[in-house]
């Protein structure tokens, strides 16, 4: 499962990416998940992120603009799982 923040590394993307890594601990996938930050620019307009923090699971992208809590984004993993 591939899991990524898109944003600038401003204190909301490091406030999500704490709750992804928090709701990635819970759910005992340390081991399957990969989280990443995607800060680049020209990647995040190309994913057609137009606010961040944007919060991408397998390739699809499940919130933007704000600060998803753990308990949504352990809900939005079980979907996608």
């Amino acid at each position: 499962m591939k899991i990524e923040i898109y944003g600038t590394g401003c204190p909301k993307c490091r406030a999500t990416m704490g709750n992804v890594k928090k709701a990635v601990k819970e759910m005992g996938l340390e081991q399957q998940a990969e989280v990443s930050e995607v800060k680049d620019i020209m990647a995040i307009t190309t994913k057609g992120v137009l606010l961040t923090p944007a919060l991408v699971i397998d390739g699809n992208k499940v919130s933007e603009g704000r600060i998803p809590s753990s308990e949504e984004i352990k809900k939005w993993i079980k979907e996608t799982k």
